[in-house]
């Protein structure tokens, strides 16, 4: 209970990787803000939430616009009566060769996955800032943020631009207190790695499920990640323990990109 009676924000929180670190950090404590633009399926996550004892709010925002981003953070201040951390983890993936991406694909994955991280970034520091207090930024990059895979450069692209901000944001933000790290995930089994094995699938020809199998062979540990394993070290993020943690983004990916 490390992080008992935190009030922390998680952005692409309705499904996948997101829910998952809202429930995790709900068992460890916490209350939770929860923002995705599925307010239908933000619901069923509060409802879990709030069975592991925690109070939870819902605010449908998407990160691309930063005003919504600021309101978000407005709200879970006000809802919850506090805020500590951000988790910056709403993202979306591509499948395509380089190229064949179109302008209006790199502007949308970019927006979503760089300018949404951002937008975060200076919205909790304005936060922490005004209450005149410390706390916790943690983004969302990828082992592709550490290697650049192909047939998901843009992707890649952007999770790489993900760990700049990191580091910057780190150097910028230390004086007040403020930690920025990123966590780097490998093969998850959610539904944007369905969405991606599916891209594979129509360019390579394998058959559906080929691809999540190929790369799980390449994972050390053996098996595929889940979204409670991503979560167990953002817990570690958040929590007290990563004081003296910052700028970093650590690969937990079971042993695929080593550093």
């Amino acid at each position: 209970m490390a992080i008992n009676g935190k009030v922390v924000l998680v952005t692409g929180a309705a499904r996948g990787i997101g829910r998952g670190i809202a429930l995790r950090l709900a068992k460890d404590g916490a209350d939770i803000a929860l923002v995705d633009m599925r307010a239908d399926k933000l619901e069923d996550v509060a409802k879990e939430v709030r069975e592991l004892g925690r109070k939870a709010s819902v605010f449908a925002a998407d990160v691309t616009d930063r005003a919504q981003v600021f309101a978000a953070v407005d709200h879970a201040e006000k809802e919850l009566n506090g805020f500590d951390v951000m988790i910056n983890n709403a993202g979306i993936a591509q499948v395509k060769a380089l190229e064949e991406v179109t302008p209006e694909e790199v502007e949308q994955i970019f927006k979503v996955n760089v300018n949404g991280v951002l937008w975060g970034i200076q919205a909790a520091a304005a936060k922490f800032r005004a209450r005149k207090q410390k706390g916790k930024i943690i983004n969302a990059s990828s082992i592709a943020g550490h290697d650049g895979f192909a047939l998901i450069g843009a992707y890649s692209a952007t999770k790489f631009a993900v760990r700049g901000l990191t580091q910057a944001a780190a150097r910028e933000l230390a004086s007040s207190g403020i930690t920025v790290n990123a966590y780097c995930p490998g093969v998850v089994g959610t539904d944007m790695w369905l969405q991606i094995d599916e891209g594979f699938s129509k360019i390579t020809g394998a058959p559906k499920g080929e691809t999540f199998k190929k790369y799980c062979e390449g994972i050390a540990l053996g098996r595929s990640q889940t979204p409670e394993d991503v979560a167990a070290f953002v817990s570690y993020l958040a929590g007290p323990d990563s004081d003296y943690m910052t700028g970093q983004a650590v690969l937990i990916d079971g042993g695929m990109v080593y550093r």
